[in-house]
Order: C-alpha cells, then sequence, then structure tokens
C-alpha cells in the first residue's frame, strides 16, 4: 500500500509527514536526517521526557504562564506517554543532534498533536509544550531523572535480591571445606561460605556505591534553559518544577547549585557509570569463579554443578554449558564497554553545552538495565540451586600439600616444604606423609590438619 502524507510546516519550511504520524516537520527532518543505526531512544527516557513536560506545564500553570485548559490537555497527553502509548511515535536515532534536540522536539510534537485534540484547540509544541525549556535542560535533566528513577526502581532493588540470595546460599553450605586457590593453584582451605560472603559483599558494596554516587544524579539542569542562565523561564520556575517532580516520583530531586555544570558537563553521569562499572567487574569475578568451580564434571574442578538448564552443543550429546555465568559475562563487558563510551561522550562539553548527550543517555540506561536483569538471572537460575560434590571436594583437600602450611610454627617453612613436595609427588595424603617425616603423633597432625580449624585462621597449635 502506498502511504500516505500530509505537509508540515517548521521555521525551515515545509515537508511530508506520514498521515499516521503524531509528530510534525522536526522529527520527520530528524527521521530523514539520521538513518543510521536503527537504534532509538530507550522506552524509560521517552518517558521521563513526557513527565519533565507534565511537570513543566504544572508548573507554568500554577505560576499562571499557562492557561489551564492548555495546560491541563498538555498533562493528559504527557500522561499517555508515561503510560506507555504511542511508542511507536518516538523513531528518532540515538546517533542525532548531540544536544538530543530532535527527541525533545520529537516528544513535544507529539505531545500537541494529542493535546490539541484533547484541547479542541491549537497548542504549539514550542510556545506551551516547551514552555520556560530548551532541549538544553530538558535532556540533561531526563537523563538524570531517568537513571535515577532506574537505578532506584530497578536496579537497587534486584542487585539487593541477589546479595540476599548469595548470602542465603553461603549459610547452607556453611560446613563444606573446600581446597582454596591462589594464582588457580591449591592453597589453604576455606569454607564455601567465607567464598561466597566475598561475593555477596562486593554486590553490598556495589549497592552503596550507586547510592553515593545518586546525590549528584538528583541535581537537575531545568531551569537553566539554553545556556545556564535561565532565560525565558520564570524566576521560580526552577525550584517549583523540582519540587513537584519531587512529589510525583518520591526522590529528593533539587536544581543544580550551578546550571553551567548541569549543561555543560555529564559529570554525575560518568560517575555513575563508573560505578555501575565496578558492579560489572563483581558480576565477572563472580562468573568466572562459578565457570571454574563447575567445570568438568570429569576433567575440570568439578566442585559443584550447576543446574542443566539447555543442551550445551550441537554436535555434541549430553554437553552442558555454564549459560548464565557466560551470559553474565558479557553482561559485565557490555557495561564495561559503555564504561568507556560514557566516559569519551563526557569530555564533550563544549563550552555551554555536552553535545553527546544521546549517547550517554542510551548507554547509561542500558548499563543499569542489564546489570539489574542480569543480577535476577544469576541469582535464580545459578546461585540459589547449585549443588555441591562435596565427595569430590574432600578427595581433593585431603590430598592437599599445602595444608603443611599449618605446621610452619613447629616444624619450619623449610621442612614442611620437603613434606609437601613428598606428599605431592607420591598423591599421597599430606597427614601420612607428614607422620613419617616429623616426630609428630598422628593425634597431633590431626588436631594440626584439620580443615575445619584451619579455616579459621590463626596459630593452629
Amino acid at each position: 500500500m502506498t502511504e500516505q502524507f500530509r505537509i508540515e510546516k517548521d521555521s525551515m519550511g515545509e515537508l511530508r509527514v506520514p498521515v499516521s504520524a503524531l509528530y510534525g516537520a522536526q522529527t520527520q527532518r530528524a527521521v530523514n536526517n539520521f538513518p543510521i543505526s536503527g537504534l532509538t531512544m530507550p522506552p524509560a527516557f521517552i518517558k521521563t521526557v513526557a513527565l519533565i513536560k507534565k511537570t513543566a506545564a504544572l508548573v507554568n500553570m500554577e505560576l499562571g504562564e499557562l492557561k489551564p485548559e492548555l495546560g491541563s490537555a498538555i498533562v493528559a497527553a504527557a500522561d499517555e506517554i508515561i503510560a506507555g502509548e504511542h511508542s511507536e511515535q518516538f523513531p528518532l536515532d540515538v546517533f542525532q543532534t548531540g544536544s538530543a534536540t530532535s527527541t525533545n522536539m520529537n516528544v513535544n510534537e507529539v505531545i500537541a498533536h494529542l493535546a490539541s485534540k484533547i484541547a479542541g484547540v491549537s497548542i504549539g509544541e514550542n510556545d506551551h509544550v516547551n514552555m520556560g525549556q530548551s532541549s538544553n535542560d530538558v535532556i540533561p535533566t531526563a537523563i538524570h531523572v531517568s537513571a535515577a528513577l532506574e537505578c532506584n526502581q530497578h536496579l537497587l532493588p534486584n542487585l539487593a535480591y541477589l546479595a540476599s540470595v548469595i548470602e542465603k546460599k553461603a549459610a547452607s553450605v556453611e560446613d563444606v571445606i573446600k581446597t582454596g586457590r591462589t594464582h588457580l593453584m591449591d592453597a589453604m582451605p576455606i569454607r564455601l561460605s567465607q567464598e561466597l560472603g566475598g561475593w555477596a559483599l562486593q554486590i553490598r558494596n556495589g549497592i552503596d556505591r550507586i547510592n553515593a554516587a545518586l546525590p549528584r544524579v538528583y541535581k537537575l539542569a531545568q531551569g537553566g534553559t539554553a545556556v545556564g542562565t535561565g532565560i525565558n523561564a520564570h524566576p521560580e520556575f526552577a525550584q517549583k518544577f523540582s519540587r513537584t517532580l519531587a512529589a510525583e516520583t518520591g526522590l529528593p530531586f533539587a536544581p543544580n547549585d550551578s546550571f553551567f555544570e548541569s549543561l555543560a558537563t555529564q559529570d554525575a553521569m560518568v560517575e555513575l557509570s563508573g560505578q555501575c562499572k565496578v558492579i560489572a567487574v563483581s558480576l565477572m569475578k563472580i562468573a568466572n569463579d562459578l565457570r571454574w568451580m563447575n567445570s568438568g564434571p570429569l576433567a575440570g574442578l568439578g566442585e559443584i554443578e550447576l543446574t542443566a538448564l539447555q543442551p550445551g552443543s550441537s554436535i555434541m550429546p549430553g554437553k552442558v554449558n555454564p549459560v548464565i555465568p557466560e551470559a553474565t559475562a558479557m553482561v559485565a563487558a557490555q557495561v564495561i564497554g559503555n564504561d568507556t563510551t560514557i566516559t569519551i561522550a563526557g569530555q564533550s562539553g563544549c563550552f555551554q553545552l555536552n553535545v553527546m548527550l544521546p549517547l550517554v543517555a542510551y548507554n547509561i540506561l542500558q548499563s543499569i538495565e542489564l546489570l539489574g536483569n542480569i543480577s535476577l538471572t544469576l541469582a535464580d537460575k545459578a546461585i540459589a540451586d547449585f549443588t555441591v560434590r562435596e565427595a569430590h571436594l574432600q578427595e581433593a583437600l585431603a590430598k592437599n600439600p599445602i595444608l603443611v602450611t599449618a605446621l610452619n610454627p613447629i616444624i619450619g617453612y623449610a621442612k614442611a616444604a620437603e613434606i609437601a613436595k613428598s606428599a605431592y609427588k607420591q598423591g599421597r595424603p599430606i597427614i601420612d606423609v607428614a607422620s613419617e617425616m616429623t616426630n609428630l603423633s598422628r593425634s597431633e597432625l590431626e588436631k594440626l590438619l584439620e580443615p575445619a580449624h584451619l579455616t579459621a585462621g590463626g596459630i593452629n597449635q
């Protein structure tokens, strides 16, 4: 079928726009200009821009700047977008103008179209929907608000859930003793619960890191308008906007101390992304530990068995792979890469405006979403239900020559090393070799080399 078009006008002239489109000429120009990646701005970001428009309309009505019949229609139209309606009306590529003016105008045009139908009068995308605003403060505000909302509603709860699942699993394996490893080589024994406790603290620290970054995220650009001076915005607009938004979201949003900092930099997002990167590094470590511990089942470490979720090979029958830790590692790699992108984008503040704002928005929201999603998946499909191969652990532990470290204070390092090498060469338990090569009794050696005691630290005499 041949698509039907209508003629729309903007400051640059006339343009054909699909009849079905709720947007206007400026959006269509951006559609024509940026057929680059097929990647569009995240739904959470579009909903946040609509939330900003709603909040601005409420404040402008309160200040007497916007007629109630117009403002109420804008609020109603924005609510439709916030509810997830009309998602197909936001087709713009991430790789567009660096201020994301195109996305700001895309939302303005859609809201103006919807609001005009609701009110029965013409409502302008610039004069009414964008009143007291500029793309240069709307988009930085939307980045901060969407990131803050996604952290509080998605990432932080899911990280807390992951930490709690790890801690619950640790408690269930408190009595399991295994060979510790440094440099991937046998080391002194540890409790499996101690190993998992390290993972849990990594995640708890990640939660603290996100919370430590959020105070700067809660500081908003809105009210700075074009260059940070607040031109064309009511003097009370910034304070009332943040207060209204805080009441709507339950988060402590406030105007930034300097709108010039808000417009010219993305330092708060660089900081938040850096904390996301630390969490990604933590998840990579946990995922790799799980993969090593699960390796085998015959020729690897074989310490645990992850739940079999799907066939692991198209050619090798019966093969099962650690798919969840692998997916976790890939998420970690993506988030680390996103952080590099955000770092470079953060450097792109030129005088009074950062000009890589769409890229920052896309990558920080993707990092937050990925980390939140994989935290649930890792918790439920890998950590909660893995089983421990205790017999295999105990067999390896009994032959671990490094247990002789516990004898150092009694027989000295050199003698202990001699015993360890002999036990390893003969493939015999360290206690048997030590009983032959020292004057210590069997009962003394059993006490000194008891793995459970060795996990408590200190000098075991």
